[in-house]
Order: C-alpha cells, then structure tokens, then sequence
C-alpha cells in the first residue's frame, strides 16, 4: 500500500499545505481510496502523480469543510469527465443531505454510480464498515465537536512465498500451474503427478495496516484502533504548550499523538492537520512540534503536501 499526502494543513489552506486529503494506493489494483477532501484536493492531484480516475472509495472522518468541501468539486468533475466506473462514499450520518443537496441545486451531472454509505451504526458497534478479498476497514468514534470518525485499512494475510526452484527441479510447467499452486490448490498435471500447494510455500505472509485519526483530542478508541498498526497518521493541531487550546477546540497536540502512537505500538507516526500558526518565521513551527512528538515516539515523520510512504516492513518514504 502506499500512501500520498495531498492535504496536512488544518482549518484553512496555506502557501506551502492545502487543507486535509491522503490517497491510497492499493497493490497490484489500478484503484485509489481517499481519506477526506478539503477544498482544493482535485488540483493537488493535478500537481501529483495520481489520476482522480482510478479513485473508487471516498472515507470522510467528519463534516468540517476543511474535509469535505473539496467533495462535491471533485465528484461533478469526474461527472463531465465520464473516466469514472463508479465510487462508494463512507461518513457520517450528514455527508448524504450535505452531497444531494449541492449536486442537486447546481444540477451536477453524475454519470457514474455512486453510493453513500453512513458508517456511525458500524462504527459505534466496532463493526467492518468495507470488506473485499484483500481488505477490511473498520471505523471508531473520536472526539471531536461534531460527530468524528478514524479509519483502519487492514491488507489480509498474503500468501507463503512459492519456492520456484523446488518446482523447477521437479519439471513442473511454469504458467498458471505455479499460480495455483501458490494459493495452496491441488494441481494434477498431464502426466498424472499431483502436487500440493502447501508443499512448495513458505508460511503465509502478514498484511499491511494503516490508521488515519483526525479530527480528535487524546482518544482511547484511536488507541484501540491503531493497536499494532504499521503506521498511524494522526492530527497534531498544536504544540504542547498550547494543549489549553487543544482541549478547547478537542484537537490533538503532538505529544497526545506520540502518546496514543506508543501506547498502540504502532510501528510509525506520522503528524498531519498541522495549524498554520506554526509556519515558518513564526517562534515555533511545525518541527518544534515534530521534536516533542520524536522525544515520545522517536519513529515520528512529519507530513508535507505531495509526502508519499509506501508502507511495508519497514515503511519507506519519498517525495514526489
């Protein structure tokens, strides 16, 4: 899976971070999921390397327009495009009234299916709100000052690696037989040999997982969720210093999100939905708060528009 950052700022855009959006690409799928669509998020893609035509799956955490406003743009312009097959939408209760009512009084034309799911039921239940042969995802309740929601991404067990040589050696035919024989089928070839699947693979092969908690203070359900994840992105508002202020407004300071990080054991942290009062010239900027969180969690990365991760074991990380 690998993950491109097209929004970190929170509230409102700056010079240098548009509001909130993170694309995942999916393995071996031409299919992009998005995690929220801030004002703007169509032309990062234009500056990124993403096509809007391979998006299937829209997951919205909540209703703030910092996170949605970006959605209705970005659907009547796949509308006129006509390059879409179809995309199935994830939020809260609202999202389907906020949509409907927008694509309807502008008479936005939508030519490709399109489903709104409310995910609050399966999410308040610790239900799977999406399931496929390769992933699940899972929602969970924040804190937040309206209905807020974070994601889990689980990629399901893979299957052992196939020891070529082994087959080789017995003149197995390469082709689809090493196919079916790496997902463990029976194979009985022409000549009447059999072989077992299970015979030429290694143990199965753990998934990737991924968590994205924004808007929220501390949350003990971000820590149950994120528990053992890969990588946790999570929101980090403020500096410690202006925790006052985080618990006011219910967003996180980068110490909360270091917290929940090492309390989860996750395997990394990345901070995102930085406030603009620490851009750069200011007396603290958002790497003062990337320290404090390093100084809890050290295996923190801090987020920038066009940041991509590919996560794996262990995750990498380039610019695009």
């Amino acid at each position: 899976m690998q993950i491109t950052f097209l929004g970190t700022s929170s509230g409102v855009p700056t010079r240098g971070r548009n509001v909130s959006a993170v694309a995942l690409r999916l393995p071996q799928r031409s299919e992009l999921w998005l995690f929220d669509c801030g004002e703007g998020t169509q032309h990062q893609f234009l500056r990124s390397e993403l096509r809007t035509s391979q998006i299937r799956r829209v997951f919205i955490t909540h209703m703030h327009g910092d996170h949605v406003y970006g959605l209705p743009g970005l659907l009547a312009s796949l509308g006129l495009a006509g390059n879409s097959s179809g995309i199935d939408l994830y939020g809260p209760n609202p999202l389907k009234d906020f949509l409907n009512g927008i694509l309807q009084t502008t008479s936005s034309r939508i030519s490709y299916p399109l489903k709104i799911n409310s995910i609050e039921r399966l999410a308040h239940e610790n239900k799977i709100i999406f399931e496929d042969k390769d992933f699940k995802v899972r929602a969970t309740p924040l804190i937040h000052r309206i209905p807020a929601f974070g994601y889990r991404v689980d990629e399901k067990e893979k299957p052992g690696r196939f020891n070529i040589e082994k087959a080789k050696a017995l003149k197995i035919p390469p082709g689809p037989i090493y196919s079916q024989l790496q997902k463990g089928e029976t194979v009985k070839l022409i000549d009447g040999r059999v072989f077992h699947g299970n015979d030429f693979c290694g143990p199965k092969r753990p998934g990737s997982s991924f968590v994205y908690c924004t808007d929220t203070v501390f949350s003990e359900s971000a820590i149950k969720l994120a528990n053992g994840a890969d990588l946790l992105i999570h929101e980090a508002t403020f500096a410690h210093k202006d925790s006052q202020l985080a618990y006011q407004r219910q967003h996180s300071t980068s110490t909360m999100a270091a917290q929940i990080a090492i309390e989860a054991n996750v395997k990394q942290l990345i901070l995102t939905h930085l406030s603009p009062r620490y851009a750069p010239g200011n007396s603290l900027t958002a790497h003062n708060l990337l320290s404090e969180a390093k100084a809890i969690f050290p295996n923190t990365l801090l987020a920038k528009d066009f940041l991509q991760i590919d996560i794996q074991k262990p995750a990498t990380v380039r610019d695009t």
